[in-house]
């Protein structure tokens, strides 16, 4: 279920210069798209954990693919921006149902035995769908006249595929249910793992901010800086990131959690600095490199989140405690790249994309220094 909705999340990313080009839109409005989908999911995060860990998982699995099959058929035939942004809003609510209940159900699978392992099998699935689904994407439109169809034909057989599996979870709310009236709220956390989430949102947001910004503006990047239109090489760019995010996670799986978010943080500062030498030099390599750094920081962000989360949150207040998570990392993933896109458009590439590589990387700095204080103090 998550690979293949996270598969929907990305899969446009190469296609965006081809609708640049048929439609007619600026940076700034690019970015604005992109940022649609964090809308989506935000809004999905808001409500989606406290519903799945009271109701069960199902009832807001079921809706959220639902709203992936929508989001499916308005990309396929979408003619302008209006359509996009709604497509892309759709995907972010499918993909808030998923961060939130099967994120939460494949921990729930591991069992009180499996916490670490059964965080490290989420959040790959993840970050593996994030890439499956621009190298998919990228393939077809350079071997297709018209792709637009047969890649979200695909990504709808995937996601009847992540329905059969949602329709096999054992029906699952909280007990009492039928004496506990239930009442909207806020995401929010125990008061004890308040401090295990501060420190995961802040090494996951800069990374997923760097991710964000790459999979929005890169293709664009390749095209106008660099001169490279291929979508394969956007599309294959954005499945490299991600392969990163999948390795990373592995290699480092049975590292310290300081150590998996000081780890993390670096490869997002790196990261900056090579976005910076390809606006400066016009150089692709750097470029590759920022978005395997990128993917890294992003995957060790999010492995040493989930991780506290799976150790030491309460099951009935995990996937709240998953939504709130995602919610810390995506707003400034959506914001920091929108504002940088119209940046970009007022300013320039290199002087738009520089300043917000500072920015990101004092953010990442900053996610360093105070994951190792405080882990450090608490473990004492």
């Amino acid at each position: 279920m998550v690979t293949a909705v996270f598969t929907l999340s990305n899969s446009a990313t190469p296609l965006y210069v081809h609708w640049q080009r048929e439609i007619g839109f600026s940076n700034g409005t690019l970015t604005l798209v992109f940022a649609a989908y964090i809308a989506g999911l935000l809004a999905t995060l808001l409500f989606a954990g406290q519903l799945s860990d009271r109701f069960g998982r199902k009832p807001v699995l079921f809706p959220g693919l639902a709203a992936a099959v929508f989001s499916c058929v308005l990309f396929s035939f979408a003619s302008s921006v209006a359509v996009l942004l709604i497509a892309r809003f759709l995907t972010g609510v499918a993909v808030g149902a998923i961060v939130s209940a099967g994120m939460a159900a494949v921990v729930d699978a591991g069992g009180s035995c499996h916490r670490q392992s059964a965080s490290l099998a989420a959040s790959v699935a993840m970050v593996s769908g994030a890439g499956l689904g621009p190298l998919l994407a990228g393939i077809l439109a350079e071997g297709l006249a018209q792709p637009i169809v047969p890649i979200y034909s695909i990504q709808l057989v995937m996601i009847g595929s992540a329905f059969w599996v949602a329709a096999a979870l054992p029906v699952k709310g909280r007990a009492g249910l039928h004496q506990e009236r239930f009442r909207f709220r806020l995401p929010g956390i125990p008061a004890a793992n308040r401090l295990h989430l501060a420190c995961g949102i802040s090494v996951f947001a800069p990374g997923i901010t760097a991710t964000s910004f790459l999979l929005s503006l890169g293709p664009s990047l390749f095209a106008k800086l660099l001169h490279v239109a291929s979508p394969l090489v956007a599309g294959g760019t954005a499945c490299v990131m991600f392969i990163s995010a999948t390795g990373v996670q592995f290699a480092m799986k049975m590292l310290p959690i300081r150590t998996i978010f000081r780890n993390g943080a670096a490869a997002t500062i790196l990261s900056m600095c090579f976005t910076t030498v390809a606006v400066t030099a016009s150089s692709a390599w750097a470029l590759v490199l920022a978005a395997i750094l990128a993917g890294a920081g992003q995957g060790l962000g999010q492995l040493g989140g989930l991780t506290l989360i799976g150790l030491h949150v309460p099951v009935e207040r995990r996937a709240e405690a998953n939504a709130v998570l995602h919610i810390g990392g995506y707003i400034p993933a959506a914001l920091l790249p929108v504002c940088s896109g119209y940046l970009i458009d007022v300013t320039g590439l290199a002087t738009g994309a520089t300043i917000f590589a500072v920015i990101l990387s004092v953010a990442a700095m900053t996610a360093a220094i105070f994951t190792r204080a405080r882990l450090k103090a608490n473990a004492t």
